[in-house]
């Protein structure tokens, strides 16, 4: 913490600048919340782009959309990335824009196979950035096993963007027989989470606001599919897969609890939080369940399959810290809870905006 104190006291930091204040529900016009992948975030799709593209599949909601076309079972997602700074430590725009599509397709149990990249740049952005970026994103997607086969590129003028932005959309095929959606979480499953949470918007926030934690907090960007298919391996019947990036774990619950009409109960202390997480929301006032990751996953595992299902991700070097975390159960449909180290209990809600604007 004394590390903590002197960054504060050597880089004064007003949280007004980095947090988007609680906004109005009844907002009339777009507010950075509505980013956030929070309650804003689902306010917007449920009220604007669902009723204008209204479809089963799309009602799903789930991380992408799986398909059946030409005898064959797709699943096909995409993505925007607009995260500031463009390089922070452990990755940068370039391996969030293949990392987080691949894992999208993945949580829906799919092998992802090819990618689209479309680039916003602004006029006036080095070429010399561009060009590492781009190279980040080839040996990202060779690291992830696609293949960025099409894509786009627009200039917008100086003042009008922020220097890169890209969108990706993926698809892959998923085997026959798997069934894995927000829908299915049942009262009983076990809830287990891939490794050490927060790590991502930590590390954004350590390089965008020029706070030093003692140690260097690097995002945990990693693909997902690999460790998904140890997890498969041990049994197809896994019900939910989702990958906590905007909102954290805590929106991801909530949307599953949500989707399932089931309620989800966690143990605070087997959530792991890496102790320099812990201690920079401590010290600025944030909640790391609802820190953003970006090479995370959550499942909801049938509890006789759970003990085996964790042993295998743990077995995979993006599933060390594999843990199980709590339990879907019947009481408080709709609603996460945490049974805290002192023996209470407390809601974990959807957020309404975002702590961590930008993150993605």
């Amino acid at each position: 913490m004394a590390e903590l104190a002197s960054a504060a006291v050597e880089a004064p930091v007003d949280p007004a600048n980095w947090t988007c204040p609680a906004p109005l529900r009844d907002q009339p016009v777009v507010v950075m919340g509505h980013g956030g992948g929070g309650a804003l975030s689902a306010e917007l799709i449920e009220e604007v782009f669902a009723p204008a593209y209204g479809n089963p599949t799309l009602a799903g909601m789930g991380d992408s959309a799986v398909l059946h076309l030409g005898g064959a079972r797709l699943a096909f997602s995409t993505d925007a990335y607009v995260v500031r700074p463009l390089f922070f430590p452990g990755g940068s725009l370039g391996d969030l824009a293949v990392n987080g599509t691949v894992n999208d397709l993945a949580m829906s149990g799919a092998r992802p196979a090819h990618l689209s990249a479309a680039f916003v740049l602004e006029e006036g952005v080095e070429l010399t950035v561009v060009d590492r970026i781009a190279r980040a994103m080839g040996a990202a997607a060779e690291a992830a096993g696609v293949t960025v086969v099409t894509g786009d590129t627009k200039v917008v003028e100086a003042g009008h963007g922020d220097g890169v932005y890209v969108t990706t959309a993926g698809v892959g095929l998923v085997p026959e027989g798997l069934d894995i959606r927000p829908q299915r979480a049942r009262p009983g499953d076990a809830v287990v989470v891939s490794g050490p949470i927060g790590l991502h918007g930590v590390a954004i926030m350590s390089v965008r606001e020029g706070l030093e934690f003692g140690v260097e907090v690097a995002s945990d960007t990693a693909p997902l599919a690999d460790l998904v298919a140890a997890m498969l391996a041990v049994t197809p019947d896994i019900h939910v897969l989702r990958d906590p990036t905007r909102g954290g774990l805590a929106a991801s619950l909530n949307e599953i609890a949500r989707a399932s009409g089931t309620g989800v109960r966690l143990h605070e202390r087997a959530i792991p939080i890496p102790d320099a997480v812990a201690n920079a929301c401590g010290f600025l006032g944030l909640d790391p369940l609802y820190v953003a990751n970006e090479g995370r996953l959550v499942a909801f595992v049938p509890r006789h399959h759970a003990d085996a299902v964790v042993a295998a991700m743990q077995g995979h070097p993006q599933g060390v810290g594999a843990t199980l975390i709590g339990e879907c159960v019947a009481e408080h449909p709709g609603m996460v809870v945490v049974a805290t180290g002192l023996g209470g209990t407390r809601v974990v809600d959807l957020p309404l905006g975002e702590q961590l604007p930008r993150i993605c």
